[in-house]
């Protein structure tokens, strides 16, 4: 996402590289370009010549310090305006009564239902909450039983009624059951048009009126561009929503959405969907996406899905195996899966700074652990634990088990080797450097 706006505001700040100071004439030129780049990023045209107007007015009020280059001063300021447009804080969700009820609403074909899911698991495993999803679109043909597996798949009741055609009435007696069975969250998917009627509006309005929800999000495909900020605020105009979900941001997309959708509806993205995955779901930092666009990576994102992933203890007893050389392929095998629950691999990989533009045009495919994980599946335990043993005859017995190679299995085997080497001269190093911290203590020699 993100990916051809970021390369033009990439050119169009490089022309004050160079220069002795921002001056009316080469700030001009260079928003000139921002605002091209802007534009041809689908973001609505008077929010691009307003930021433009904006950064132009705050740069040539600076009193730019002679330690700051002009260019580094231009990318802050287009930085901090960025996340400005796009909402300067993160917003939160209304949770805190019980039970909870929030309401989903948007056009077919949006994600909303997948959504649904997405956000029950997100607050179960996040937020400890016990989710209530309720299924009231009864239009769309196989949309409850699409609830109901994903449901099933992520261990959270769906509530349904199969001969009620009222998704008013279906919605009331969901919230009666939720309280009645002590559930703490509701979370109601409704049903969804091709475009904006009336009589899709008055439903979700009675919905509205009948359950009075502590939340209302609007879930709109961001691959739609400004048709989203247009049907958000129709929407909006008539539900006065409480946040923005943007889904499909991992697709072609330009980004035009997310970045004119808080000016037109004045309404907070809360969400975004990175994937297909369950788990494929981000809070919105509006600073965090400003640093990604400029190419400053997301290091608190990455370091926060790596803790979510890392069990503390699973961590010291890793160390531990590490440090007596006792690493093997079971470890490496669930170090792999732990790194895969993380999401995207080429989003992952993008959050480290610099190396966004450098993989920008390599094609890293989420089934890149396939041949590793196939290799050292194809091996008994005996060898996961002792790879030393792997002569010949095994490897060649691994190979053809794993539909690889023996070059292959012989690859793996060297940077697996080489990997532990390189974690235990780490762990050692470290250890080396406490024992040398403490003994230099004074504390310690009393």
């Amino acid at each position: 996402m993100f990916e051809n706006l970021s390369d033009r505001l990439d050119r169009s700040l490089k022309l004050l590289k160079g220069e002795g100071r921002i001056t009316e004439i080469n700030i001009a030129e260079t928003l000139k370009d921002v605002r091209r780049a802007l534009l041809d990023a689908d973001v609505n045209f008077k929010i691009a010549k307003t930021f433009a107007e904006t950064v132009k007015e705050k740069a040539l009020g600076q009193d730019v310090l002679k330690s700051v280059k002009p260019g580094q001063m231009m990318v802050k300021l287009v930085h901090d305006e960025l996340a400005a447009l796009m909402g300067g804080d993160t917003a939160e969700l209304n949770i805190k009564t019980n039970p909870s009820i929030i309401l989903m609403a948007g056009l077919q074909g949006s994600g909303k239902t997948t959504f649904s899911g997405k956000l029950a698991n997100f607050l179960k495993t996040k937020k400890g909450k016990t989710p209530l999803l309720v299924a009231c679109d009864v239009y769309r043909p196989a949309a409850i039983q699409q609830l109901k597996i994903l449901g099933e798949n992520i261990g959270i009741p769906v509530y349904s009624e199969e001969n009620q055609k009222d998704p008013v009435k279906i919605a009331k007696e969901a919230v009666k059951h939720a309280k009645m069975h002590g559930y703490n969250l509701v979370i109601i998917d409704t049903a969804g048009r091709l475009a904006v009627d009336e009589e899709m509006m008055n439903e979700i309005a009675n919905i509205k009126e009948a359950v009075n929800p502590h939340e209302i999000l609007f879930v709109v495909d961001s691959m739609t561009g400004q048709d989203a900020v247009n049907t958000a605020k129709e929407f909006n105009d008539r539900l006065d929503f409480d946040g923005v979900i943007l889904t499909k941001m991992d697709g072609d997309t330009r980004g035009g959405a997310a970045l004119s959708i808080k000016s037109i509806v004045n309404k907070p993205i809360k969400f975004i969907g990175t994937g297909e995955k369950m788990e494929a779901l981000d809070i919105f930092h509006p600073n965090r996406m400003a640093d990604r666009i400029l190419g400053m990576g997301d290091i608190v994102s990455l370091v926060e899905k790596a803790q979510e992933q890392f069990d503390e203890e699973e961590a010291k007893r890793l160390q531990r195996k590490i440090a007596k050389n006792q690493f093997n392929f079971n470890d490496f095998l669930q170090q792999i899966g732990q790194i895969k629950k993380m999401g995207n691999l080429k989003d992952l990989a993008s959050m480290i700074p610099g190396v966004g533009k450098a993989i920008k045009d390599l094609d890293i495919d989420d089934d890149a652990f396939k041949g590793i994980e196939a290799i050292i599946q194809s091996m008994t335990n005996q060898e996961r634990e002792t790879p030393e043993i792997l002569n010949a005859g095994r490897k060649k017995r691994i190979a053809d088990g794993s539909g690889t190679s023996i070059q292959e299995v012989n690859r793996l085997l060297k940077q697996f080797d080489e990997t532990r080497r390189m974690m235990r001269m780490m762990t050692t190093n470290k250890g080396q450097q406490l024992k040398q911290m403490m003994g230099k203590n004074p504390a310690r020699k009393r």
